[in-house]
């Protein structure tokens, strides 16, 4: 008899959202709930801040978790955001500085959007190497199109990220509204646009949205 490989658990699509968006909703909550009513105590924003920023890492390293035992499988894309997510809200503690939680996710998006349109100008489509199996049945052709095309909007979701993050112009309140009512709508929306080309370069049915399909946890 033919020896039957144990095959990694099949991905639950509530899951994968939970894994990927659990710690900055997790940072938004805590941020909220010990926040002032006002925005003049500097003190107790940074110290809300910092709260959240606590709740964020430990919410990134539970995410990490999860899916390490229930997939038994970490995606490159939640290594490097789960790293960069204890690096910078380090520096957050450590300096008592948002700032830094900030132009975390420019970070990430810079460094994908690099990776992605270099892979693409070479002809590779790295985003399949990040992805794995999101896509069954997706050609080459298909993977090299959508490895473009979120390198660019990764681009853009790193200038935006930027203008939210310059105190100058918006507060850390202002900047993290944006990344769940923003960022968040525009990567399902921008996921969703490509369904048509997918299924052309040979999608095998409608497929579910994962947490690695959208963007990095942030």
């Amino acid at each position: 008899m033919a020896e039957v490989k144990d095959q990694p658990p099949k991905k639950s699509g509530w899951v994968s959202l939970a894994v990927d968006y659990g710690p900055i909703i997790l940072f938004f909550i805590v941020y909220k709930y010990f926040s002032p009513p006002t925005r003049n105590n500097m003190v107790m924003e940074i110290a809300a801040v910092i709260k959240g920023t606590v709740a964020f890492m430990a919410g990134a390293v539970i995410a990490f978790g999860v899916s390490l035992v229930k997939y038994r499988h970490v995606s490159p894309m939640l290594w490097l955001s789960t790293a960069l997510i204890m690096f910078f809200g380090g520096l957050t503690i450590w300096t008592q500085d948002p700032r830094w939680i900030s132009h975390k996710p420019t970070v990430v998006y810079a460094f994908f959007a690099l990776m992605l349109i270099g892979g693409w100008l070479r002809g590779k489509a790295l985003l399949k190497v990040l992805l794995g199996a999101a896509f069954e049945g997706l050609d080459d052709d298909g993977w090299l199109k959508l490895s473009r095309n979120w390198g660019f909007f990764f681009i853009a979701l790193a200038l935006t990220n930027e203008v939210f993050a310059n105190r100058d112009w918006f507060s850390f309140d202002d900047w993290l509204k944006a990344k769940l009512w923003l960022f968040m709508p525009l990567s399902f929306l921008f996921t969703f646009a490509h369904m048509p080309m997918l299924m052309r370069h040979g999608l095998a049915g409608p497929a579910e949205v994962e947490a690695e399909t959208t963007t990095p946890h942030e």
